[in-house]
């Protein structure tokens, strides 16, 4: 039997009110269980991200309710739900939110020290998933000395290296060429088929979807295939 990590129901969000309301996302169910790749596709507007910054606990949702591994998120303290997303969330975003002073050895290794790793363990395991994400001759360069592809391989590196129960990326493949997409996507799709991670993905590049266990399109707020 299947092991559900992300639970939500009746989720919705609204900004604004009157003739400025906006509904971003309409009443929504989204379950992932482990080991899946959800692939979450739909126009710009259609609500995907905002899903995704809701079930990850970024956002707070209108309505609804969010469990994740059997948690709702909603009823945790700060520090609680700064501890669960710290030991067991993984993120990959396009914007790369890398640390301009830090190498690539770094970047990884310091989230691995903040989750309780000594140094030199942190080290050795960032060390072992920037090189098995191609990285091995880069790892002490900076962002500035990266391409993008480099500094999106990184950022994979580090949501990997904590070894997430759910991984949570937002167009990671958006600013890349064709070979570097598919390759960070056969990353994530590993960590979910090989490794038991969940991962939901947010993208509008059909060159993702063909790679995932399952799609849900979305449109106008609402889920309109699953």
């Amino acid at each position: 039997m299947s092991e559900r990590l992300i639970d939500a129901s009746g989720l919705s969000k609204v900004y604004g009110a009157g003739a400025q309301r906006v509904d971003a996302l309409r009443s929504t169910d989204f379950q992932v269980d482990r080991g899946e790749f959800v692939m979450v596709a739909g126009p710009s507007g259609s609500g995907k991200s905002t899903l995704l910054a809701l079930i990850s606990g970024l956002l707070t949702p209108s309505e609804g309710v969010v469990r994740v591994l059997g948690r709702d998120i909603k009823s945790l303290s700060r520090d609680a739900f700064d501890r669960l997303r710290l030991e067991h969330f993984g993120f990959v975003f396009q914007g790369f939110h890398l640390l301009p002073a830090l190498s690539a050895l770094e970047q990884v290794s310091i989230v691995l020290e903040r989750q309780g790793l000594r140094r030199e363990a942190a080290r050795r395991r960032a060390t072992a998933t920037l090189t098995r994400v191609g990285l091995a001759s880069r790892l002490d360069n900076r962002p500035s000395e990266l391409s993008g592809g480099e500094k999106q391989r990184v950022v994979v590196a580090r949501a990997l290296a904590k070894q997430p129960q759910i991984i949570f990326a937002d167009e990671p493949t958006s600013a890349l060429d064709s070979v570097n997409g598919r390759e960070i996507t056969r990353l994530l799709r590993a960590a979910a088929l090989e490794e038991g991670a969940a991962v939901v993905c947010v993208t509008h590049d059909p060159r993702l979807i063909e790679h995932a266990t399952r799609l849900v399109r979305m449109e106008d707020g609402a889920v309109l295939a699953d």
